[in-house]
Parts: structure tokens; sequence; C-alpha cells
């Protein structure tokens, strides 16, 4: 068991669903370990908000990034050297309001990287304004009366926008979120996780989902099926609503290489300058 811990002073509140998703991250990791991945091939990404603070706290190499950019920089780590596992971190308001563009478009490529979304229904280390999933009604600081706004459905969305794996699991179930951030590490391609997370300060759902989320039994048969499941008003399944096998952007895009692993030496790259006459 490879030890993750950071040693620095944790900042979440007392409760919060992050817990939950570091534990289960930690577990899937040395699951991962266990079964050859190299560690130092593993890279995580993050953006700004509470979720990006799990970066904090986990003794893995990465880069953590600006507000919604998490994608993006976990897009060009992989771009740059495809032998890498990437697996970014973010929250519902970075990875689907600043960073929606690219979140949908690592979908659309189908680009080799995990995105594991912690969806806690607001902008919560800024104290609670409504985010991008925030449902109708949500009283925060920027809707005191309620937000007047539908809220995105992440799953209907990322599966319409192309990601060949898509699933959704509860920060108060480590073991099945476990599982499934294994699963779609080990998939080629881009893969979503939605992570139910609640928010003791400014949206505590706790009691909602304990009585709401159930497993599903089966995965759906097709995409039409996954998004109708993933509507459903009475009961939030959690599992893998999706999984399918198509070409990768690093491995399908023209003339990408590895420029991480094939960089000219530093005789060829000072000969390079001379040529261009500067230096």
């Amino acid at each position: 068991m490879r030890n993750l811990d950071t040693g620095k002073a944790n900042t979440w509140c007392p409760a919060c669903g992050n817990f939950g998703i570091l534990n289960a991250v930690k577990m899937a990791f040395n699951q991962l370990f266990d079964s050859g991945l190299n560690p130092a091939t593993l890279a995580i990404t993050c953006g700004i908000g509470c979720h990006g603070k799990i970066f904090d706290y986990l003794n893995v190499s990465g880069i953590y990034g600006l507000h919604g950019r998490a994608v993006a920089t976990a897009s060009g780590i992989k771009l740059a050297n495809p032998e890498l596992q990437v697996l970014s971190f973010g929250g519902d308001g970075d990875s689907l309001g600043e960073g929606l563009e690219h979140t949908l478009f690592a979908a659309k490529r189908n680009l080799d990287i995990t995105l594991i979304l912690h969806n806690n229904g607001n902008y919560g280390l800024t104290t609670g304004q409504f985010s991008p999933l925030s449902p109708l009604g949500f009283r925060g600081l920027s809707s005191p009366q309620g937000s007047v706004e539908e809220p995105f459905q992440a799953i209907p969305l990322l599966l319409i926008s192309g990601a060949s794996f898509v699933a959704r699991a509860y920060s108060a179930n480590p073991k099945q979120l476990a599982s499934i951030i294994r699963q779609g590490v080990e998939h080629k391609g881009f893969s979503f996780i939605e992570v139910l997370q609640p928010c003791v300060s400014y949206n505590n759902t706790y009691s909602y989902y304990n009585q709401h989320v159930k497993e599903l039994e089966s995965r759906p048969a097709d995409i039409m099926e996954a998004i109708r499941i993933a509507n459903d008003a009475e009961t939030i399944w959690t599992g893998v609503y999706y999984q399918t096998e198509k070409p990768t952007y690093h491995e399908s895009a023209p003339g990408l290489a590895n420029p991480a692993m094939q960089r000219p030496d530093q005789p060829a790259r000072l000969e390079m300058l001379r040529s261009l006459n500067l230096i």
C-alpha cells in the first residue's frame, strides 16, 4: 500500500463530501499501482474551488491550475506525453461553468484523460453562490430569492458531447467510487465521473441523497436509455452509464509525436538556435 498522504493540514469543512472522494481516490490509485501502473506515469490537475484542495493532499505529480482550466491543462499534459495516465479534478462550477468549453471539447475529441467532477451544486469555496448544477430555486449569496435557472444535467450533457466512459458515484460510498475511478482510468478515451458531493456548509444534501441514491443493477443498453435513467425524477442512479471503444485524439490526429520524450538533446537544440541566428 503506497502512502499518498502529503502531511498538509486539511482545511475542508468537517463532514465535507470531499473526504469521501479523497479516500476513494487513494484506494483507486493503490489498486492501479498493484495492477501494474507505474506511479511515475500518473499526473493530476485541478482547477480552483474546494475540489482543488485535493491536490494538496495527494502525493502525486501534476499541476494546480487556474479556474476552469483543469481539463485544458490535463489535455496539454496528455498530448505532450501520451504515455502518462492523466486525471483531472473539477468542481461543478469549475468544469461546467468557467471550463465548460474545455470539458465538452475534451469529450468531443475523446482525449484519453479522466475527469472527476466534484458536484456539490454550488460554489462552496466562495461561500455558496449557485452553480451550473444548482437546482432550480437554490438559495445562496448570489440568489437569495432562489435561482431561476434550470441546471445542466451532467450525465446527458457529457453523453451527447461524445464521452466514451460516463459514470456517476456518491462520495458517501467510497468503495463504489474507487471501483469506478479505476475503471475510468483503465478506459482508453475520455472518462467522465460525476461524484455527488454534499457541501455541509451551503448545500447539505446528505439526507436527500441517502434517501434517493441507488446503484444501477446493470448498465443501460445504449445512450438513449442512459439519458433516460440519468433524468429519473425519483431516483438518482449511480454506476457506469455508458462505455464504448473509439479512437482517441492523440492516436488519430496526424503529426502528433511525443515531445516530452522525443525532444532533441541540448547540442541539437543549440544548433537549431544557431541556424536561426538566435545565439
